[in-house]
């Protein structure tokens, strides 16, 4: 992958041919944050100006800049759902995590 990250937020690196710049776009954010830059070193210094000006547009419009998720989440539960979970999962073969990436994706989208 041609990736680049900065502030917890990545881009994807896509070279433009006719135009001859590389394209940037932060990736995993509902909102839209794009840049270029005509070499590696502008196309860094371009995701850094535009994540820059992304957080502090934030700010004045007193908004909380949206983050990447981390695919890391720590819960706390009451033991009795804990063991259920772990046997449930062990029943359908699946790791906990897996199963618990299941039940998750199935809850949020209905």
């Amino acid at each position: 992958m041609n990736n680049m990250s900065y502030k917890g937020y990545t881009a994807r690196m896509e070279f433009d041919a006719e135009d001859k710049i590389i394209v940037g776009r932060v990736l995993d954010i509902d909102d839209i944050i794009t840049f270029h830059g005509a070499s590696v070193a502008e196309f860094e210094a371009a995701l850094h100006a535009a994540v820059d000006g992304y957080i502090a547009a934030c700010e004045q419009l007193g908004q909380s800049a949206e983050k990447p998720a981390s695919g890391r989440l720590m819960l706390r539960v009451k033991p009795e759902v804990h063991a259920a979970a772990v046997k449930a999962s062990a029943r359908s073969g699946q790791s906990l995590n897996k199963w618990a990436e299941q039940a998750l994706m199935q809850a949020a989208h209905g």
